[in-house]
């Protein structure tokens, strides 16, 4: 990550407002706990402002295990100019379900929320709730804020994080209302290009890949590299390229770092057969889990092997 300088403490940006998991996250990041932070309304505009250098680093989600990949943070990452990922964070996603004090649970007709907190609380809805109607918001904390004193107030419920129905003082109607109680969300902090976070044994590897064109078995020669190296891939996300139907690139997490053979030679691969490959970091992982790496497929073994081809290859006359 960008180092500060003596006169100011690091600048961190967050997709807000305040109250949202994502600022949760950054508040995880134990580097942040004196930086300055900033909350932005969109990702968009968070990732913006660290290509801008307004702030260096920001706090987006990127993955959800429920709903899955964050296409807003997929699309922001994979084009403009270069961002890294300098590191990640898990957070266990509790809803509640928060109102102005004085609204009674029975008579909530309209309930505001982020459309990923929509999907994880559906279940609920119908069964609690079955005639509400959903209003989309920017976010679970804008939700809980339209409903705080001077807010506009265009539903009568919000699904929210606790903290954000704390921040805006409102009342808990339900608590934990997850249809699935394990949900967790995946955030990235992510930077302008600079040092790469040094390997630690448990890391990730997050890479955007753009075919030269479509054709049959495409996607299987991409996958190829990996599996041919024994790497496992944590995920994988097709997003369109926006420049013409059925054109997409993949957005690939894989185990290991950049300074592994394995994966070094895994990205060398995708250079030579891909229209471009977005590298955007290597960096420990949040689980602290570490590569299982596949037989025949550690530092030593790639090293062995081409100390054997560099053996073979003295052995030419070139008189």
């Amino acid at each position: 990550m960008p180092a500060s300088t003596a006169a100011r403490p690091v600048r961190y940006g967050y997709f807000g407002p305040a109250g949202t998991f994502t600022q949760m996250a950054l508040l995880d990041w134990e580097p942040a706990a004196g930086g300055e932070h900033t909350a932005y309304a969109s990702v968009d505009a968070a990732l913006a402002a660290v290509r801008a250098s307004e702030i260096d680093a920001a706090m987006v989600p990127i993955e959800n295990s429920v709903e899955g990949g964050v296409t807003a943070t997929l699309d922001a990452l994979s084009t403009g100019s270069p961002l890294i990922v300098v590191g990640e964070r898990l957070v266990k996603i509790r809803f509640v379900l928060a109102a102005r004090p004085g609204m009674p649970l029975a008579r909530v007709a309209t309930v505001g929320t982020h459309s990923h907190a929509w999907a994880q609380v559906r279940g609920w809805m119908g069964a609690n709730l079955p005639k509400a109607t959903y209003i989309p918001t920017l976010s679970t904390a804008s939700a809980a804020l339209d409903l705080a004193p001077g807010g506009d107030g265009r539903h009568d419920a919000a699904v929210c994080a606790p903290i954000a129905a704390e921040l805006a003082g409102l009342d808990v109607l339900a608590d934990d209302i997850g249809d699935i109680k394990k949900a967790v969300t995946r955030f990235v902090l992510v930077a302008r290009p600079a040092a790469i976070p040094a390997p630690t044994g448990a890391d990730k590897t997050t890479v955007v890949l753009y075919q030269r064109r479509d054709h049959a078995g495409g996607l299987m020669a991409l996958l190829e590299q990996f599996a041919a190296r024994g790497i496992n891939m944590t995920r994988l996300e097709s997003r369109p390229t926006k420049h013409s139907m059925g054109d997409y690139c993949f957005s690939v997490d894989i185990e290991g770092h950049v300074l592994d053979e394995r994966v070094g030679q895994a990205l060398t691969g995708l250079k030579r057969i891909c229209a471009e490959v977005v590298f955007l970091g290597s960096y420990p992982r949040a689980d602290r889990g570490r590569a299982q790496v596949a037989p025949f497929n550690s530092d030593a073994d790639f090293q062995s092997a081409a100390d054997w081809l560099a053996a073979l290859r003295g052995l030419v006359d070139n008189s």
